[in-house]
């Protein structure tokens, strides 16, 4: 397995335009939102859990990919997904589950938008076109960045 190191040198080398840079932080959480609350409403039996319970599966099991690369950082993975599975909730109680699948849509299609226009600014194609875990690496670049920011190490 690549160490967080290389996963993140490699994104980097893709990611050296700031407009781009700017961009990615605002599109990337906006796509991982919208990722958590389409999964989140994908129906659950009532026999087996509640509204939440696929998106809180896929969550542990992204998170154990990130635990692999850096205890620090898949730490601080937790944290947001924590974070953001609650504004969900809060989502999908406030707006219920159509409106809520809405606003998901647009901001899934209006956060892509973002990244393609990032990356035609920055002349390349974005990463997940060579290897999908890119689309991983992607969320935890940005918080390894955050971590360094404010003095943790990943």
């Amino acid at each position: 397995m690549r160490s967080v190191n290389d996963w993140f040198d490699s994104y980097s080398s893709d990611h050296q335009n700031p407009t781009n840079r700017l961009i990615h932080w605002i599109c990337v959480p906006a796509i991982l939102w919208a990722a958590i609350a389409f999964l989140w409403l994908v129906p659950v039996p009532a026999s087996i859990g509640r509204a939440g319970l696929w998106s809180a599966l896929v969550m542990v099991g992204v998170l154990a990919f990130y635990w692999r690369l850096s205890r620090p950082l898949g730490a601080a993975m937790i944290v947001l997904f924590v974070l953001l599975a609650l504004l969900t909730e809060a989502l999908y109680r406030s707006l219920g589950p159509g409106d809520l699948l809405w606003l998901a849509i647009g901001v899934f299609v209006a956060a892509w938008i973002g990244q393609f226009i990032g990356h035609l600014i920055e002349g390349r194609r974005p990463s997940f076109f060579t290897d999908l875990q890119y689309l991983l690496i992607g969320p935890a670049w940005l918080m390894g960045k955050f971590m360094r920011r404010v003095g943790l190490a990943y």
